[in-house]
């Protein structure tokens, strides 16, 4: 348990896929490696950068594009907007010439090292940045990432974030619940409540639009761009061929257009579920292409949050308003802060539970809010969500965010609707797990699982799937 806060923009970060925990992660890395030597001793006359993945990292980065990802923050691209093609290009480039231009136009030598066969004590997914200098003087700067592109420093000796005096601060669901007892607000009121610490409520509105507005292109992309993912196992995208058949061209060019359109035609179980699925595998194919995302938490996660959001716009009983997609999404974070300070969202620590169950979790809690849940009820449904995700391994195909991920996602989301539908018709004064005890069961269960079960592509589906890679 930790007394770091947490916003919505720290569990909501737009970047690329296809992995938070293994390319956004070490992209921000690599950024902040560059500003802190900036600031001492100062980047005049440095020549050569190294930059060392380790456990996790080394064990799958290849097929995530860690080293991608590495470069393009030395070379100073902004996950949020930059050219993907672009960078790419660039990097590949630099790989093949074993050198970088730096932002400041210096160009210095570069290397990636792969160290498959260790890892470092502190977490899995570690990275060490060596620079020279022409003087000879060297210095070394070691960081881990921690899952859903959170970055943790050997030098910060695990200094909070932040320090901001919240109004109404959490640790854990039983505070979240007491804070609603005490103030009669709802789990979204408290939450913006505290944000408000941060910044003006409109900023963080704002925030959430943008945030909201990439999801909805990334869903709409995904339904209407075919072909089959990179990286070698040729799986086809899956989305596009669903939308085809479901809605043809309809909205292809308006993304307002094709959700009413979808809407249109009825909300039928099966209907309903084919578009749940179709939002769901569309954001993570779309991930898996290095294409723009929201962790939420992270990216091997990321079609659960938007997929159930747009199954309460496009299906739901409410009017879908702005605010009540603020709502959702601030409830969804509040839920993804508690597992990142109780257990963990990273699945390298904790396996595919700390991924998908807690998007999951996340999602469901939020729709449970939205359809008039009490605090008690929305707290219900990410239990319920997460206790049928624990012991879920992480075991990628490959290396690769594709088998099983992507699927998965289309599962966290349905089980994430059921929750929140079991949740507010129940009464959870008769409930018998809380979700701190549900926390506290993930972690546990995460401390112990076999690493090999931890995205490191050492077991489960990851060794005995007869597929013949040709490229990773």
């Amino acid at each position: 348990m930790t007394d770091e806060r947490l916003s919505i923009v720290d569990i909501f970060k737009i970047g690329v896929g296809p992995s938070s925990s293994h390319t956004l992660g070490p992209w921000r890395a690599a950024q902040q490696c560059l500003a802190r030597w900036a600031w001492s001793p100062g980047l005049e006359g440095l020549t050569t950068i190294d930059a060392h993945l380790y456990g996790s990292l080394a064990k799958t980065g290849r097929g995530h594009g860690t080293d991608i990802a590495v470069i393009a923050g030395l070379l100073g691209a902004d996950p949020e907007v930059c050219d993907m093609t672009d960078v790419h290009a660039r990097a590949q480039r630099a790989l093949e010439e074993h050198a970088i231009t730096l932002p400041g136009g210096d160009r210095v030598g570069l290397h990636v090292h792969f160290h498959t066969h260790e890892s470092l004590p502190a977490h899995p997914n570690g990275l060490r940045f060596e620079g020279q200098w022409a003087d000879q003087r060297q210095e070394q700067l070691t960081c881990f990432s921690i899952g859903g592109g959170f970055v943790a420093w050997e030098s910060d000796d695990g200094q909070p974030r932040s320090t901001v005096t919240l109004p109404y601060p959490i640790d854990t669901a039983d505070d979240l619940l007491r804070w609603c007892r005490e103030t009669g607000l709802s789990i979204s009121g408290v939450v913006l409540a505290n944000e408000a610490a941060w910044r003006p409520e409109a900023e963080t509105r704002a925030f959430v639009g943008r945030v909201w507005q990439v999801m909805r292109e990334c869903m709409h992309r995904g339904c209407h761009t075919p072909g089959l993912l990179p990286g070698g196992l040729n799986v086809r995208r899956r989305a596009a061929d669903l939308n085809a058949r479901l809605v043809g061209d309809t909205g292809a060019s308006d993304i307002d257009a094709w959700f009413k359109a979808i809407g249109a035609r009825g909300h039928g179980f099966a209907w309903t579920l084919d578009w749940v699925t179709a939002f769901a595998l569309a954001v993570n194919e779309e991930n898996a292409c290095f294409g723009r995302v929201v962790t939420a938490p992270t990216n091997g996660a990321a079609g659960v949050v938007p997929a159930v959001l747009a199954y309460d716009v496009v299906f739901g009983t409410g009017p879908a308003t702005f605010d009540r997609i603020v709502r959702f999404l601030v409830t969804a974070s509040e839920v993804g802060c508690l597992f990142k300070k109780g257990a963990t969202i990273s699945a390298a620590m904790g396996g595919c539970q700390a991924e998908i169950g807690v998007s999951s979790a996340m999602a469901a809690a939020a729709l449970a809010e939205v359809n008039g849940g009490s605090p008690s009820q929305v707290l219900m449904a990410a239990e319920i969500a997460m206790e049928h995700h624990l012991g879920l391994t992480c075991d990628p195909v490959g290396g690769l965010v594709q088998i099983p991920c992507i699927e998965r996602n289309t599962m966290g989301a349905i089980k994430a609707i059921t929750a929140a539908q079991l949740a507010l018709s129940s009464d959870p004064a008769h409930a018998k797990v809380s979700l701190d005890a549900v926390i506290h069961t993930m972690w546990a269960t995460a401390q112990d699982m076999s690493a090999k079960y931890k995205e490191t592509a050492d077991g489960g589906l990851a060794l005995h799937i007869p597929l013949s890679l040709s490229e990773c």
